[in-house]
């Protein structure tokens, strides 16, 4: 293809595209402002503003407005207001955000606001989208920390000649988007139903049945310290020196856990170590136990090490616990003595020393297979989400120059 054509191009469609600046393209921009916080005369208004935070990244479609000030909040700052399908652009914290805001609304000084477009304002939301994110994060580990108002309109983009062949692309990401947008609402929706059933499954504190339960179970629970019924397992110790950055079986860190590896151990260590000493069986929940404390990871019987102490897990009796039903409980507990604190380490005597209430192992069974089927259908439709994103992606890369 041609410089100045997409590689994907929408059929009946032939002229090339032509170089604009956003500038040219953009009658009336409009800067942001902040009116003062300490005046409440400004504030809690019917006038949507907008900060930074507003806009979440990738999604053109939508803002989560949070905030409202008054006409006294928009008089008497450097505030602007601006109509409705006008396009808002991040500048500094978070720049290269943007979206198409549906209605009348202020701005942080965050932001730049382009209205009157003399293009599909779909279009040139995707197109500049497209543009910011290629220049801003073009060099991997870094992001600009911001960009002016003349370097921003002054940005080169492409544009169909066609306003028809400009309308069919913005409506089709705009349509992509908003499929992404509800498959991750349902996603959101199975997370809160999760949480919803967690509370109502297990009793609550000084409780010993929960107020949701399955047919045929009528026993009180049973409370009792995890030290009561397991012991905390964890890897012989790794040292630096045994590790490198390629090799025979995948060493975990506390930085690495439950992501990609970057340290391995020689097979000939992994067996002795697994031979001589404790390692965790199929099944066993692993247990982040410093930095962020709580994560967990199943272990599914692959060939992989785990950072002794940072990354444990519970040898506990089989015919009193169910590791599927731990699995649940980990997402409620509370760790003994780390309550109101501020200590980032999960030490064997907060875990052993946290009281955990248990039904029978039957019960256990059934309440873990429950939230087990629940999990799978969260990660099936976190798949889903993904790889629509994935799809935008790619056609966003490919159906603009």
């Amino acid at each position: 293809m041609g410089d100045n054509v997409p590689e994907i191009r929408l059929k009946g469609f032939t002229r090339p595209w032509i170089q604009r600046t956003i500038g040219s393209v953009a009658g009336i921009s409009f800067g942001g402002g902040t009116p003062s916080t300490t005046n409440s005369d400004y504030w809690n208004g019917d006038i949507p503003w907008l900060q930074s935070s507003d806009i979440t990244e990738h999604d053109i479609i939508g803002v989560n407005l949070r905030k409202h000030i008054t006409i006294m909040g928009l008089n008497n700052s450097s505030a602007k207001l601006i109509p409705a399908n006008s396009i808002a652009i991040v500048t500094r914290v978070g720049v290269g955000k943007l979206s198409v805001v549906p209605f009348d609304f202020t701005t942080s000084q965050d932001f730049l606001s382009l209205s009157d477009l003399d293009i599909d304002v779909w279009f040139g939301a995707y197109v500049m989208y497209t543009k910011l994110q290629k220049e801003l994060h073009s060099v991997q580990g870094t992001s600009i920390k911001g960009i002016t108002k003349e370097e921003l309109l002054n940005k080169v983009i492409c544009v169909p000649q066609d306003k028809e062949e400009q309308t069919i692309i913005g409506e089709f990401f705009r349509a992509l988007d908003e499929i992404i947008t509800l498959h991750k609402c349902k996603l959101d929706g199975l997370k809160e139903l999760k949480k919803g059933y967690l509370q109502q499954m297990f009793p609550q504190t000084g409780e010993t049945v929960p107020r949701l339960r399955f047919e045929g179970f009528t026993d009180d629970w049973n409370e009792v310290k995890l030290g009561d019924i397991s012991t905390v397992g964890m890897c012989r110790r790794i040292f630096k020196e045994e590790t490198s950055s390629i090799g025979d079986v995948p060493f975990y860190k506390i930085g690495t856990f439950g992501a990609k590896p970057d340290a391995y151990i020689s097979r000939t260590l992994f067996n002795k170590y697994k031979e001589k000493y404790p390692y965790p069986k199929t099944g066993d929940i692993l247990i982040s136990a410093s930095g962020t404390i709580g994560r967990t990871v199943i272990y599914q019987g692959e060939e992989a090490y785990y950072q002794d102490s940072n990354i444990v897990w519970l040898n506990a009796d089989e015919t009193i616990l169910s590791n599927i039903f731990l699995k649940q409980f980990y997402h409620i507990v509370k760790w003994s003595g780390l309550e109101g604190t501020t200590i980032k380490r999960l030490y064997n005597s907060n875990i052993l020393e946290t009281r955990i209430t248990l039904p029978t192992v039957q019960e256990q069974t059934a309440i873990g297979n429950f939230f087990h089927n629940l999990d799978n259908q969260i990660t099936a439709q976190s798949k889903k989400v993904e790889q629509l994103k994935e799809l935008k992606a790619a056609y966003l890369q490919k159906m603009f120059v």
